[in-house]
């Protein structure tokens, strides 16, 4: 893509320090998470929680790099947000690396065990439902997340595993305050943690019910199997009694005799832990108004998505309109983008994914112009980006999966070299599958509910090694060579709109990051409305909206990301929420004054 002046462009970034150490003053008070909001030197953090980010926050302080401070906060989340991530999930790592502006990803992302295949979630001729697919050993991906860890610090990173470990097993060990995000994820998960002795032992009191607000929450297990692993490195969780522990789960899972759901049984062995992999991939990449933006390719649909929405932006001065009507544009790039992620992204080791074609400036203008200035009806079609892709092919059917919500966690860090990691990871509903692994203290994932398990063709369908597509989305912005932002969010399918708004927010309409982090969102992934925050659509934008042919539900939270922006000099602004998921923690090794 043709690089374009940054003067003005320029305007809306520089922003004024005295500006954001305001705007950090005025959040200053988040209770057990914040502050939301830090500017300095020496490195950065921000994560959704004030431990996690201390952690990473405290590794930068001993000359630990940006990837070793992703490891140390990712393994402490692993501990305070488990519903949300930890070592029987998997996710995405982009990293830039300053001595040689070197940009790659680390793909973490769960397989399918060998024996699935694309029948495996239906009985008696359909697909099972979405929570009995679910909560169930057939959900259950070989996990990533400890190879990822293993694979960044031996590759880019400078301490060891058992150092980044510490920290976490610390607070494993000694315990955390459960707070009400942990009270409310817990009891959203009641009916299904108190089928599995081994979970209710864990998440429940005696009584049933979640563990109070305020008392403190330790996980031995948990403890023990960092210290394993920190021990005997990722062999110490693919190999030996973790892997016996979580194949029998899986296989075999125990269940109470006063259960009221069914648990199937799944197909994960021990060769499939034997023979994981986490490949370093080529990140995605375009410009957008002359920066240079990466992000995380196939199997993830994140980078692609993401990018062909920017293509399509990239033909409307944003700057220039008023919101409402840049708001229209981006719901309507989202749109067209999540019709074509719908057809056409899955693992690419099994479909040939038309990535170059997706993300050129071609594709992107057939899609631009079929945008008027209202509102199209969804589901649109997906567009052809195999005339622009350099090869032959042939167009598929979109999707007909649900998009569901997802928890997950996003971590970003920056170090004084000027290294960066963005780095989302997951065991993908919130409380994955359900099945805390006997004498281990995690949680198992439910990531293979991310193929289209009710479909048989679908390029995205289940089938034995596979990656299912993702929605993760961790994005880098460099400047020149170097770097400007990174970002990234949990949240499903609405965390590529979520970067999406985000980037629109701070690098079009002038938003500094953390108001854009904090700005009210809104999601269009191609369905017949556009789910929106009930604090977006109490503003005049949305009647506005409405006015143009759009059609909105509530959705009462969308997204809960983190950020860290370069402000020139030494300087960093890292950024997390200040009210989504009970509010982020964000902190520098050097506060300004």
């Amino acid at each position: 893509m043709r690089s374009r002046p940054l003067r003005s462009l320029a305007v809306l970034l520089v922003v004024g320090v005295a500006a954001l150490a305001a705007e950090v003053g005025a959040r200053g008070d988040a209770g057990l998470h914040g502050p939301p909001t830090a500017i300095g030197t020496g490195g950065a953090a921000a994560t959704v929680d004030v431990l996690a980010t201390q952690a990473a926050v405290d590794t930068l302080r001993e000359d630990g790099n940006a990837v070793d401070a992703a490891v140390t906060a990712a393994a402490v989340l692993g501990v305070t947000e488990p519903f949300s991530c930890g070592v029987g999930g998997g996710g995405f790592m982009v990293l830039y690396r300053a001595s040689d502006g070197k940009v790659t990803t680390i793909d973490g992302r769960e397989s399918a065990p060998a024996a699935m295949r694309s029948g495996s979630f239906w009985e008696n001729g359909r697909p099972l439902p979405f929570n009995d697919a679910r909560y169930s050993g057939l959900s259950v991906g070989t996990p990533g997340t400890v190879e990822t860890w293993d694979e960044a610090l031996a590759r880019y990173g400078t301490i060891s595993l058992a150092d980044a470990l510490t920290p976490a097993i610390r607070v494993a060990r000694d315990g955390f305050v459960v707070d009400q995000t942990f009270f409310d994820q817990t009891q959203s998960n009641v009916d299904y943690f108190n089928d599995i002795p081994a979970t209710a032992a864990l998440y429940l009191d005696a009584d049933g019910t979640p563990h109070d607000v305020g008392t403190v929450f330790r996980n031995p297990d948990l403890a023990r199997t960092y210290a394993r692993i920190a021990h005997l490195g990722a062999k110490g969780f693919y190999r030996v009694s973790v892997q016996v522990a979580l194949v029998e789960t899986v296989q075999h899972p125990v269940v109470s005799p006063t259960a009221n759901h069914t648990w199937r049984p799944g197909l994960l062995t021990m060769r499939d832990l034997h023979t994981y992999t986490a490949p370093e991939r080529a990140p995605t990449y375009l410009s957008y108004r002359g920066l240079d933006v990466y992000g995380m390719g196939p199997p993830s649909s994140g980078g692609s998505t993401v990018g062909e929405a920017l293509n399509i932006l990239e033909g409307y001065a944003l700057s220039t309109m008023t919101r409402e009507a840049a708001l229209h544009y981006f719901l309507e790039a989202s749109r067209y983008s999540f019709a074509d992620r719908g057809a056409y992204l899955a693992d690419p080791a099994y479909f040939d994914v038309p990535l170059r074609g997706l993300l050129s400036d071609g594709f992107a203008a057939t899609r631009r112009a079929l945008i008027t200035g209202t509102a199209a009806t969804s589901p649109v079609a997906p567009g052809d980006p195999y005339p622009f892709n350099g090869a032959g092919g042939a167009s598929v059917q979109a999707s007909a999966t649900e998009t569901r919500a997802g928890t997950t966690t996003h971590i970003t860090t920056a170090d004084r070299w000027g290294n960066v990691v963005s780095y989302t990871f997951t065991i993908e509903s919130t409380g994955g599958a359900g099945l805390v692994v006997p004498g281990f203290g995690f949680l198992a994932n439910n990531e293979l509910t991310d193929f289209n398990f009710d479909s048989l063709t679908h390029p995205n369908r289940v089938e034995g090694g596979k990656r299912p597509r993702s929605s993760m989305s961790p994005t880098i912005v460099l400047r020149e060579g170097d770097p400007l932002l990174a970002v990234g969010s949990p949240g499903g399918s609405t965390i590529i709109t979520t970067v999406l708004q985000i980037l629109i927010d701070r690098l079009d309409l002038g938003l500094t990051l953390p108001q854009a982090i904090a700005d009210p969102r809104l999601t269009q992934r191609n369905t017949a409305t556009t789910q929106a925050e009930p604090a977006f659509l109490a503003t005049p934008d949305a009647t506005a909206l409405r006015a143009r042919g759009h059609v909105f539900s509530s959705n009462p939270e969308i997204g809960a990301a983190t950020g860290i922006e370069f402000l020139g000099g030494d300087l960093l602004l890292a950024a997390a929420e200040p009210v989504r998921r009970g509010g982020g923690s964000a902190m520098v090794v050097s506060p300004s004054p």
